[in-house]
């Protein structure tokens, strides 16, 4: 049998997946997206799952699509299998929070990857990166649809049609990730960030996860419409009446979600 190309883990309310292609540096084959989906979906059912960790390895988070895969599509092979549309489906099909933590190399694929997630915690030693142009193609997997959101267009244009990354820091400056840590951290920050997500009303904090998506996609007054018709949603939750009566109480005392 051949080796899976992720891992899966778990810690308490946190689901963890770790890339694991190491010697082709996590690159995206098919089987490769097709385990991280099923793994996906199988937290994403699992009611005693809050949040999700995607990580890769020491040698890096994701150094793209598997060139030698892809080399061998033609125009019409990836025009009628949507080549890498169901990495993005997979990903808006989530409903619980997906913390990426990235050490080493984010490139092209693995860049794209990164920015399906809606947290992104980087190691000092990250970079960031879209070098298809130096491959004769562009980004394939929203490239150049969520980097321009990121980080505005004149920089994510630059990074496009120049192919040169980025660092963690200048990520962070430029808002494309959370926080930057020393590489033997940042794991640990993540995990106790997704730790404490998970402790919160599971129904919540999808519903502020849905809000804050469709601000990208909505025009602000929608955008207020959107957030309104989901905040008074929540009052008619278990927990919204849990979470006044435990704050309202003297003492005051810890809410107990039951996510419903």
């Amino acid at each position: 049998m051949s080796e899976s190309t992720i891992i899966v883990e778990r810690s308490e309310r946190v689901g963890i997946i770790k890339l694991n292609r190491p010697r082709a540096y996590n690159a995206l084959s098919g089987t490769l997206i097709n385990e991280l989906l099923d793994a996906l979906r199988s937290f994403e059912s699992d009611s005693s799952i809050g949040a999700i960790i995607l990580t890769g390895n020491e040698k890096g988070f994701c150094a793209g699509a598997d060139i030698k895969e892809q080399s061998e599509l033609s125009f019409i092979d990836a025009y009628n299998q949507d080549y890498l549309k169901n990495l993005n489906d997979g990903f808006f099909a989530i409903h619980k929070p997906i913390i990426g933590v990235i050490n080493g190399i984010a490139l092209g694929g693995g860049c794209e990857l990164a920015m399906m997630c809606d947290i992104l915690y980087a190691a000092e030693s990250a970079t960031f990166g879209q070098p298809e142009i130096t491959l004769g193609t562009i980004p394939g997997a929203g490239g150049t649809q969520r980097l321009i959101r990121a980080i505005g267009k004149s920089k994510a244009m630059h990074m496009i049609l120049t192919g040169e990354m980025i660092s963690a820091k200048e990520a962070e400056a430029a808002g494309l990730v959370a926080k930057v840590l020393p590489t033997e951290q940042v794991f640990s920050v993540a995990l106790t960030t997704a730790s404490k997500i998970a402790s919160f009303s599971a129904p919540v904090v999808a519903m502020a996860k849905e809000a804050v998506n469709e601000a990208e996609e909505l025009g602000l007054k929608n955008g207020l419409h959107f957030e309104s018709r989901l905040y008074h949603a929540t009052f008619g939750l278990e927990d919204h009446a849990e979470g006044f009566q435990a704050f309202l109480a003297r003492p005051k005392r810890v809410a107990q979600w039951t996510h419903k």
